[in-house]
């Protein structure tokens, strides 16, 4: 298995239970340092020894492919994909690459990090790819002319992080669709309003997140759904779904529009260089 954002709040407790259930497991945070801190705690709460780190910055393409290449040096198969990594940046900056900070991370990372590792996942077949989405995802709007919407970032930057969901939950549709016949699932979900590290980047704001975050459950509720599809024999075979705690439901109406699913596809296709 393989798991991004592992460095605290849901990826850590997701990897702590994945480990615990006899995964091998690699975990990638931002950089070494928070990757082997990362690893040394899984490995104590979980007991297991079969934890294996690795770092990589995800708003950088050239990051993936080092991340993907790197990886499948030593792994010929992978059988679970948890894309995890996500982060709500306040202000507009864009990455190296021209991207918008939150799109590069949340969307893009994820779409060329999965179709590069395809052939990975469909060798391990049958696999499975997650993608921890959100409920925001049903305030998205995006254009595809302009992913980046300079203009329209929102209050704390939620426009672009609800943006960003709901181009990855498109994307998971759009990935079932061509994944059909294969053996590799794909599926997204809604994790709850987590108590994160990830509320402390919307700046500005922090008597309405302090307020807010009395009412949100704690990251290791918020990691059940992830953990759920990654390992349950309930949902083998079950693909081109949305999850909230641990059960179907149904995501907004435009996330389930198929043409806007591919069209997005392939324009990503061509902003992320992919073959």
């Amino acid at each position: 298995m393989l798991l991004t954002g592992a460095s605290s709040g849901i990826g850590k407790e997701t990897a702590v239970e994945l480990a615990r259930g006899g995964a091998e497991l690699t975990i990638v945070c931002r950089d070494a340092e928070k990757s082997a801190r990362a690893r040394e705690e899984i490995m104590r709460r979980s007991g297991s020894r079969s934890v294996h780190a690795m770092w990589a910055d995800l708003e950088r393409l050239r990051e993936v492919r080092r991340l993907v290449a790197e990886f499948s040096a030593s792994n010929p198969v992978l059988h679970v994909l948890v894309n995890n990594a996500g982060r709500d940046y306040p202000t507009y900056a864009e990455t190296e690459d021209g991207l918008e900070r939150t799109m590069a991370l949340n969307y893009f990372s994820p779409f060329l990090l999965t179709n590069l590792l395809l052939p990975l996942l469909e060798r391990g077949a049958p696999s499975r790819v997650v993608n921890v989405a959100s409920v925001a995802h049903a305030s998205g709007r995006l254009d595809l002319q302009d992913l980046n919407a300079r203009g329209d970032m929102g209050t704390g930057g939620l426009a672009a992080y609800s943006r960003s969901k709901l181009a990855l939950v498109l994307f998971t549709y759009e990935l079932a669709r061509r994944l059909a016949g294969k053996g590799v699932t794909a599926n997204s979900l809604h994790p709850g309003a987590v108590r994160t590290r990830i509320w402390q980047h919307t700046g500005g704001f922090t008597p309405l997140t302090t307020l807010a975050s009395l009412f949100m459950i704690g990251p290791k509720r918020g990691a059940r759904t992830s953990i759920y599809l990654a390992t349950s024999p309930e949902v083998e075979g079950v693909t081109g779904q949305y999850f909230y705690k641990c059960q179907r439901c149904h995501s907004s109406r435009v996330s389930q529009d198929p043409v806007l699913a591919g069209k997005l596809w392939e324009r990503s296709r061509t902003i992320t260089g992919l073959a």
